[in-house]
């Protein structure tokens, strides 16, 4: 294996000694930035930081600087072509500029983002997706360094977008260069001849349809989505025929110029913004949203906080550590004119990916194999491009309503601790909980509509999840100002049908959750849009085989206990078949049916939530001729798991879905209790014990794989342990035998355990669980959690603390004995096995070592619906009215 130690070593060069040589020249507290995020007054806090740092060394070194960019002229007008491992195409277009770190208070680099970026109609990404072409585009600074930075364009390309890639950067497309001087100079007497053989050239070349009208002229003008807009097709005939028709009429040795291209939409994009300035009002509009996001910020984790003060120490004037790149506030359009002007055709980078291109290539990386080409192009082709790109009408973005402008907090009377029940009916159940704790101008919204027929078959699956993305589809040209200002939303499928999400200043919020509940309400397929969407997920689906080992096993263990879960071979299978028509049919059947399940938290007044939900059951139930209906009681929807046997082991051995990874993978799974506090903090402060010495002997020391873990499971309110392991140096069954011997190592080390050791391990537990949510969504997210696993234990962490106060060591090791350890009587474990190409020989012999008593899955699906399920958490009797 060529590793970084073989490649040095192959030149002579001793990588120890060199790693040494690093530190003597460039350890030095001159260089060095500390921040300490602490409870304690400075006083005595900078008392620490002395004791603890200050024998560290200073050699008054400097921070090496590297100055200029990185890139010669041989790096600039190039196009790399490579051939990825997954499925799609992806371009970027690359180019070196001024590191906005030197203008940071002017921000030209986010001006520029926020431009090319946008998604909004009349921008670059709406005029690509509306022709088809494009699934998403990113614009922004990589790479950012005190010396050199990249913009760069990022787009995911349909298969038409990237069988069109010249319309939006172009390659050097099919540009032909046609000898005629072969072809007899017409005059009075030949003209028979002279036709006979331009024909037959033209003939060569596909062109005669040219002469001969055989093939139809395309339409000049055509509709997208409602929109008249130039036809490409006609664009690129007229231009020629238009060469042909020159080319004829010249003397002889004259050109055919014959080029597939119709040129870039990006850099002409890029050149109308050269042209046209930069705005004002869209740089006052771009900090005031900075600023709002700035000082409304959310708490962050300390040590990420920590981290990014100290990064900034290194570039910014001391009053601006905690702002760095945060709040643009000067405007200056002569600084972002230079960076606009710097994206120009003459230093230009293009990465264009695509497994279209295997075959196609000559290069091969050393160091991850990737098979690419390298092409220069130069500036006049470019220009060439820019000249025949396509008319279609792009503009600045329209100032956007979503700003927020009134950051006023709410008056809440009613302080509750927990979420409250603040509404239900027959339709929905609303969940209120005001802010009592961070005090923003924010509101966390979760809506789950839970519709009985999208989890019933894998087209079920695949329709509810099209239906879904193309939501998001339609309403992107108008949801994508409340992003870029402040209001984050999304939508997805959830455990029982899909979920909506609506994060952010809460000004606006309102006005965008009735817009999504009026495409929901008004929904309408539209094919072409269906035939893109169905073309990402199938891309998505059949990725999924190029997955790490270890996220395949975790998801087969996942598919084992889950009930309503389908094979994604299955879901690729039914997408094949399923048009749009097919959808037409689905979704009002869909929402049929449907049980509202909401949460609002934040600062929002109990009026406010009760008003949106009842905005939400009017639009869906209390119409002449409603879209939806309540659900039956006996479509109460469920989220239940198999129960696995105890004293028994199972297994479930699979080959690896990508044949060129070598590495294998075992999760080794024990089922250990239903939800319950005591069992709880008993099976936590198990994993807290043996997290540490789980790594210690398996990756430490055994060295079995990079990727080695001990976690705590829970499905649906079942709670057990996983040990996650993925490794190239030995198989599954080597593995799992392991894992075997290490819990026979942990029951020792548990009767060892010091009545210290152990109450220092349940004080640790204790303050990670007493520890306050640092922000509205952790909070949330948390208390979300208990509404959709129907456990509504709001006050989980309180009971679970106490049960720990109780715990005594000897019931931890009752515990162990009773549900871990091997051989344990109340035992149930699974492991499952995927076997990488290189441990693939040793999965037969693997399965025939196993010990009885043991069932082996064969059929994961059939293997579930054979098996007990625990009772569901999760139900709605109790809302009879």
């Amino acid at each position: 294996m060529n590793t970084l130690h073989v490649w040095a070593e192959g030149k002579g060069i001793d990588t120890r000694s060199e790693l040494i040589k690093f530190y003597d020249k460039h350890y030095s507290a001159s260089i060095m930035h500390l921040v300490i995020y602490s409870k304690e007054n400075l006083d005595k806090t900078q008392g620490l930081v002395e004791e603890m740092f200050q024998e560290i060394r200073n050699t008054n070194t400097s921070i090496p600087t590297f100055p200029g960019q990185p890139c010669t002229p041989d790096h600039l007008q190039v196009l790399v072509k490579a051939v990825p491992i997954r499925q799609g195409h992806k371009l970027t277009v690359s180019w070196p500029v001024t590191p906005s770190i030197h203008h940071y208070e002017e921000a030209p680099c986010s001006y520029l983002g926020h431009l090319i970026g946008h998604e909004g109609v009349g921008s670059l990404f709406h005029a690509l997706k509306t022709l088809g072409w494009a699934t998403r585009l990113y614009a922004g600074e990589e790479d950012l360094t005190m010396e050199c930075s990249f913009f760069s364009v990022l787009v995911d390309l349909t298969d038409a977008g990237h069988g069109n890639m010249d319309t939006l950067t172009t390659t050097q497309g099919s540009l032909l260069n046609v000898n005629t001087s072969n072809i007899t100079k017409l005059n009075a007497s030949n003209y028979l001849m002279w036709s006979r053989q331009v024909h037959a050239l033209l003939d060569g070349y596909d062109l005669s349809s040219f002469l001969d009208d055989s093939k139809p002229i395309p339409a000049s003008v055509i509709t997208v989505d409602g929109t008249e807009m130039p036809n490409p097709e006609f664009l690129f005939r007229n231009r020629q025929d238009k060469l042909i028709y020159s080319a004829i009429l010249v003397d002889n040795g004259s050109l055919f110029y014959v080029t597939r291209s119709a040129s870039p939409k990006l850099f002409r994009h890029i050149k109308h913004l050269q042209q046209s300035g930069v705005s004002q009002w869209i740089f006052d509009e771009l900090s005031a949203i900075r600023e709002a996001e700035f000082h409304y910020q959310a708490k962050r984790d300390p040590f990420s906080y920590a981290k990014a003060i100290s990064r900034n120490m290194k570039v910014y004037p001391t009053k601006h550590w905690l702002v760095g790149l945060s709040l643009p506030s000067r405007f200056n359009p002569a600084i972002v004119q230079k960076v606009l002007n710097e994206l120009s055709p003459s230093n230009v980078r293009i990465f264009w990916g695509s497994k279209k291109f295997e075959g196609q290539t000559d290069k091969i990386e050393p160091w991850y194999k990737t098979a690419y080409s390298f092409e220069n192009i130069t500036e006049f082709t470019i220009q060439e491009w820019m000249q025949s790109a396509p008319d279609v009408t792009l503009h600045l973005p329209v100032p956007n309503v979503f700003i927020p402008t009134d950051f006023s907090l709410k008056d809440v009377e009613d302080k509750d601790i927990f979420p409250v029940l603040l509404r239900k009916t027959s339709f929905s159940r609303l969940w209120y909980k005001p802010d009592t704790m961070f005090f923003k101008p924010k509101a966390y919204v979760k809506i789950d509509f839970n519709c009985p027929l999208a989890k019933t078959s894998p087209d079920a699956v695949v329709l509810s999840n099209i239906f879904v993305w193309l939501l998001v589809d339609c309403l992107n040209e108008y949801a994508y100002y409340a992003r870029a200002a402040g209001l984050k939303y999304g939508l997805g499928l959830s455990g029982n049908g899909f979920e909506l999400y609506l994060v952010g200043f809460n000004h606006k919020l309102r006005i965008l959750l009735e817009a999504i509940m009026q495409k929901i309400a008004k929904f309408k397929v539209k094919p072409e849009r269906f035939s893109v969407i169905k073309e990402t997920i199938t891309k998505t689906y059949q990725n999924i085989k190029f997955q790490q080992p270890y996220e395949r096993a975790m998801s087969y263990c996942s598919m084992v206990l889950q009930d309503h879960t389908w094979p994604w071979t299955e879901k690729l299978e039914a997408l094949t078949h399923l048009e749009a028509d097919d959808l037409v049919n689905f979704v009002p059947m869909l929402l049929s049916r449907t049980f509202v399940e909401c949460y609002i938290a934040g600062n929002v007044e109990k009026n406010e939530a009760e008003s949106m939900v009842k905005h939400i059951e009017d639009v869906l139930f209390n119409n002449p001729k409603p879209i939806s209906r309540p659900i039956f009681p006996s479509q109460t929807m469920t989220s239940r798991v198999v129960e696995l046997g105890t004293g028994i082991k199972y297994f479930y051995h699979q080959e690896g879905s990508n044949p060129s990874d070598e590495n294998s993978a075992l999760v080794h799974y024990i089922q250990v209790h239903q939800d319950e506090y005591a069992m709880n903090s008993k099976l936590q402060i198990f994993r807290l014990i043996a997290k540490q010495a789980t790594f210690h002997q398996l990756r430490t020391v055994e060295q079995l794989g990079y990727i080695t873990s001990l976690s705590q499971s829970n499905h649906s309110g079942v709670y057990g342990v996983q040990f996650i392991i993925q490794s190239s140096v030995k198989g599954p069954g080597h593995i799992d035998s392991r894992v075997e011997s290490l819990l026979k190592d942990l029951e020792s080390k548990l009767h060892k355990l010091s009545d210290e050791e152990f109450k220092s391990n349940v004080t640790a537990l204790i303050d990670m669980k007493l520890e306050k949510h640092k922000n509205l969504n952790e909070e949330s997210s948390f208390y979300w959690q208990e509404i959709r696993n129907g456990t509504l234990k709001f006050n989980r962490k309180d009971e679970e603390v106490a049960a720990l106060r109780e715990l005594k060591k000897v019931e931890l090791i009752e515990f162990f004995n009773t549900y871990i350890k091997v051989d344990a009587p109340k035992k149930k474990s699974m492991s499952i096995c995927v076997y990488g190409s290189k441990h693939l020989k040793e999965m037969e012999s693997d399965k025939d070592k196993v010990a009885s008593p043991f069932i082996q899955i064969e059929d994961i699906v059939g293997f579930r619906k054979s098996q007990p399920l625990y009772g569901s958490l999760k139900g709605w009797s109790q809302l009879k009215l």
